[in-house]
């Protein structure tokens, strides 16, 4: 089973942040096989963290609560909010199999929209806008922890323009909230 985590920094954890860099990587690297993607999310000028990201591949939801909730980063307090969601892949590819290259391409963006509540668009059904394959690094549907209840849409890609991204999403009529974040591969540099 696939899950996606987004766990949003607290204000001035930074520095704790660079002192468990090597923590968090060693506990990473337990799950190393599964990964899809990974990285942080950065500030508007990319000097600074405000939160991580994980997709990956984890056998069941205790695994992804010992994932979620037994990572150095959160037990240190790095971490304000926790999101945990089972990720339905759409691109069926790491991103190590990414084959783009920034510098051409635009800036790398976590784009995550939130569903809006199914009462709120009756007959309508989960709906992503179509985007162009070779600027995706992660693409799925965000689904509840049980799985049943679809609850948005996750991408990460290179765009130059991330507002136009944000724009597509809005334009079907489907999320209640889009947010756009700055992103960065992540893991051992």
């Amino acid at each position: 089973m696939d899950y996606f985590f987004y766990c949003r920094d607290r204000d001035g954890a930074g520095q704790l942040r660079w002192q468990l860099v090597e923590e968090h990587w060693a506990f990473m690297d337990r799950f190393a096989d599964g990964m899809i993607a990974r990285g942080p999310t950065l500030t508007d000028d990319l000097e600074d963290a405000t939160g991580s990201v994980h997709i990956v591949d984890l056998p069941d939801a205790e695994t992804a609560r010992v994932f979620a909730f037994e990572e150095p980063n959160y037990l240190a307090g790095v971490y304000r909010h926790v999101i945990v969601r089972r990720f339905v892949d759409l691109l069926g590819r790491t991103m190590w199999d990414f084959p783009g290259r920034q510098e051409e391409r635009g800036g790398r963006y976590l784009i995550l929209a939130h569903a809006k509540p199914l009462m709120d668009w009756p007959g309508a059904e989960r709906t992503e806008p179509a985007l162009e394959r070779e600027r995706l690094i992660a693409f799925g549907r965000l689904l509840s922890p049980d799985g049943e209840d679809w609850e948005g849409t996750a991408v990460i890609g290179e765009f130059p323009e991330p507002e136009a991204v944000r724009g597509l999403f809005a334009a079907t009529g489907a999320y209640d909230r889009i947010e756009v974040h700055p992103w960065t591969f992540g893991g051992r540099r």
